[in-house]
């Protein structure tokens, strides 16, 4: 993914908690790690960052400011959303990350280049069709996973060109006459077994 150009679309409920405690009224109000979880995604190098809802428009401009996204736009239909994200998918070098939670977000959630569900609050169709699950709805949980699927790449890359790196100079051995079983085996096994150990780092790094 591209971070430079990246956009990433939010949805209001993604970002709201519901407090039932008044009597015979319910209201809602932002989670206590909604304006982290902007901060640490624009941290993260994300470009733009945009709310879209099926509420009122007023409402969620009002959100959106509080949130300090860069764009805001309600009363929308699932159909305007998804026609939202394509207009965005043709901007040049342009890539989208979505997170919703409903059964009406499954269309967004596949056709966005990365789509994001809530595991605790979404519903399953849009669980089954996302790319990635936060299963504890914790929005600041977006930027970790951001971090890590960076870390996973550049393992996965370094693992690439050590295994080609090591195949290569056995081969270019082997072509003088210069390479035995050892440096076979080596280049197999022993490349097999670095890239593990390589790999295991990731469970010791920290994210947060």
């Amino acid at each position: 993914m591209s971070v430079k150009h990246c956009v990433l679309i939010i949805l209001l409920v993604s970002y709201y908690k519901v407090n039932d405690q008044k009597k015979n009224s319910t209201a809602d109000e932002l989670k206590e790690d909604a304006h982290e979880a902007i901060k640490q995604i624009r941290k993260a190098g994300i470009s733009g960052i945009i709310m879209l809802s099926g509420d009122k428009d007023s409402i969620t401009k009002e959100v959106g400011r509080e949130m300090g996204v860069d764009n805001a736009m309600g009363g929308l239909l699932p159909e305007d959303k998804l026609n939202e994200v394509e207009r965005l998918q043709k901007e040049t070098g342009t890539t989208v990350a979505f997170i919703g939670d409903g059964i009406n977000d499954a269309p967004v959630l596949a056709t966005s280049d990365v789509g994001i569900a809530m595991g605790g609050l979404g519903s399953d169709v849009a669980i089954e069709t996302a790319d990635v699950i936060i299963q504890t709805d914790q929005p600041s949980k977006i930027a970790q996973t951001i971090k890590i699927g960076r870390s996973t790449r550049q393992i996965v890359w370094q693992n690439i060109a050590l295994a080609s790196g090591v195949k290569i100079a056995v081969m270019v051995l082997d072509a003088f006459g210069m390479a035995t079983m050892w440096e076979a085996v080596f280049a197999d096994v022993g490349v097999a077994f670095l890239a593990i150990l390589n790999a295991i780092r990731l469970q010791k790094m920290n994210w947060k």
